[in-house]
């Protein structure tokens, strides 16, 4: 069986604190208290009532995280059992749900002789670095997408959100949309990542986390400016334009470059993708009106992330989990001792 594994950094850092608008790392209380005193002070947690209650939250949020596989199976579970699905069609992959621009790509990178310059023929460049837009899904496909998107959010089914910044949206795993996603990544995003980011593992990209966030006034109405836990990074605009206002995405640099004092921001077309490096800094702006909805394919390389772990940059310390892992793998040790 597969054994699935999460560096061990995911239980104590990259916790999100909203109320602090701050990613932090937590050990324990004296340690957090001495590196974050500057921005507790700020934000009016200056006594150990206050700072205890932050301190609550925190645990709770590891205590989640070391539960996360199993409360993902358990969710898995009850909805194959339940839940039925609106549009059942749309949940086995078929090529007729892309764009003909997009197949036009996938044929061009697939080629033998396929150069960068030659994709760059069917892709938007964009002024921010090595960040492209590329044509997806038809309407029709995001139409039946977003129908079926709502109609779980109004059923019983148990519903796990994508991550501490967001507390609305679907996590497609769990709604049955991996072997979709699977063969997507492998049959039509890998030969453009391998031509767009060869430096990534864009040719060796084996796994990935995919979910939909949604933006809407009186929710979550926008994501604050972070990175994302992947080697390349698909966002897909599932929503039509004329549904909300804003909602902008913005790009800044790279996590390990000096920050930036201008960001650069792209108007996000429905049914097109931005392609960014994971590492790549960026953010949503909030929406001002109406309802939007973004399918985030986060695409991992093993080869990639077992060398260093894009969260914490260094060497895995890797524990085995139960379920779904980070896209991390790990020899198996042979008994060289055994008879066989």
């Amino acid at each position: 069986m597969r054994k699935y594994y999460m560096c061990a950094c995911f239980y104590f850092k990259n916790i999100y604190l909203k109320n602090l608008d701050v990613h932090i790392e937590f050990r324990e209380k004296p340690h957090f208290v001495k590196t974050y005193r500057k921005i507790l002070d700020e934000n009016g947690y200056n006594d150990d009532e206050k700072i205890n209650k932050l301190i609550a939250q925190i645990e709770d949020e590891v205590d989640r995280r070391r539960k996360l596989g199993f409360d993902s199976l358990q969710r898995l579970k009850i909805i194959e059992e339940t839940y039925r699905p609106l549009h059942p069609e749309i949940f086995v992959f078929k090529e007729f749900f892309l764009s003909p621009k997009f197949l036009q790509l996938v044929k061009c990178c697939k080629d033998a002789d396929a150069t960068f310059e030659g994709v760059c023929e069917y892709i938007q460049e964009l002024e921010i670095s090595r960040c492209y837009v590329i044509p997806v899904f038809t309407d029709e496909f995001c139409k039946l997408f977003l129908e079926e998107v709502h109609h779980f959010e109004q059923s019983d089914a148990p519903k796990g959100r994508p991550n501490t910044m967001n507390k609305y949206g679907v996590l497609l795993e769990e709604l049955g949309f991996d072997p979709f996603f699977t063969e997507l990544r492998e049959q039509y995003l890998k030969p453009i990542t391998s031509l767009l980011y060869p430096d990534l593992g864009g040719g060796e990209l084996d796994s990935h986390k995919v979910f939909v966030v949604q933006y809407k006034v009186g929710e979550d109405l926008d994501l604050a400016y972070h990175y994302d836990n992947a080697e390349v990074t698909l966002n897909i605009a599932l929503s039509p334009k004329d549904s909300y206002k804003g909602g902008n995405l913005y790009f800044g640099a790279m996590r390990t470059e000096l920050a930036v004092d201008r960001y650069k921001e792209i108007e996000h077309q429905s049914t097109a993708g931005v392609l960014h490096r994971g590492q790549h800094m960026h953010g949503a702006a909030s929406i001002t009106s109406g309802e939007r909805f973004n399918l985030i394919l986060w695409m991992r390389a093993s080869i990639v992330r077992n060398k260093k772990c894009p969260m914490c940059d260094s060497i895995p310390d890797l524990v085995e989990t139960v379920g779904f892992g980070d896209g991390f793998t790990k020899p198996e040790t042979v008994d060289v001792c055994s008879v066989v």
